[in-house]
């Protein structure tokens, strides 16, 4: 996983960037606040994940992984925006976007912050993975 694990990361980084702006600048789908922070925290993923696959440095693992993490509890109380009825007022409130509007529902429950969540997730998780690996080398 340490020599594959900065690549698919940035591959699934930029995937995620490409959609977005695919969302909002092809099909002209505007963001609403939620979306706006997760792209914050995805965006420059693309940039720090390509530099970290570049020069194999396993060491910024420990700045991508808070990223993912945080962009991951933000699509997760977006989804909970948008699936449930307890943060509805919240949502409604959310800016000129509300945050439970449905651009799309794919297969009935794939929606944006479920593709950001999916993407932020796998990141850390491959990220966790990629320093597990690059730290158990050191040791032996």
């Amino acid at each position: 996983m340490k020599e594959n694990g900065m690549h698919l990361s940035w591959m699934v980084a930029l995937i995620a960037t490409l959609g977005s702006l695919y969302f909002s600048e092809i099909l002209h789908y505007l963001p609403c606040k939620l979306c706006w922070y997760q792209r914050i925290l995805m965006y420059p993923l693309v940039l720090i994940l390509g530099i970290a696959s570049v020069r194999k440095d396993y060491q910024l693992t420990v700045y991508v992984i808070p990223m993912a993490f945080w962009g991951a509890c933000i699509s997760i109380y977006h989804i909970l925006m948008q699936e449930t009825s307890w943060f509805q007022e919240a949502a409604t409130s959310c800016g000129p976007v509300p945050c439970n509007v449905d651009y799309i529902r794919w297969l009935g429950f794939i929606t944006i912050p479920m593709l950001a969540g999916t993407a932020f997730l796998l990141i850390a998780v491959m990220q966790f993975m990629t320093w597990k690996a690059a730290r158990h080398s050191v040791y032996r």
